[in-house]
């Protein structure tokens, strides 16, 4: 993509590139499949409970929020591993707070739901 390239077709551009890192993330992340396989249901589910729109919109928002996590964790697996394979403490330190802020927003999620549901 040309970086004058304005307008619609830099939209085009970036969903094009935007669908490529689902693809990518589908293909090569088995956690990130495993969350959309488990979110995608309870999304579903969420207009068949008894919440409001707003209980709702938090619902599926923490979700959201799993998945975006996710994305970012894997992010910067990939990087981290295309710099080298040897061990390295930041390399490790840098793997260990993505892995941590997905486990932040997993756990957000189920608080979330367990706060509206119980």
């Amino acid at each position: 993509m040309k970086s004058s390239q304005t307008g619609i077709l830099r939209i085009i551009y970036a969903t094009k590139f935007s669908m490529r890192g689902f693809l990518s993330a589908w293909k090569h992340e088995a956690a990130f499949r495993q969350e959309v396989s488990m979110a995608v249901p309870l999304i579903i589910l969420t207009f068949w409970l008894p919440v409001d729109k707003i209980q709702q919109l938090l619902m599926i928002g923490s979700l959201v929020l799993v998945i975006i996590t996710e994305l970012l964790n894997s992010a910067v697996e990939a990087v981290v591993d295309r710099v080298g394979s040897e061990w390295n403490e930041l390399s490790g330190r840098a793997k260990d707070i993505g892995s941590a802020a997905v486990f932040v927003s997993l756990a957000f999620a189920t608080f979330t739901w367990a706060w509206i549901l119980i």
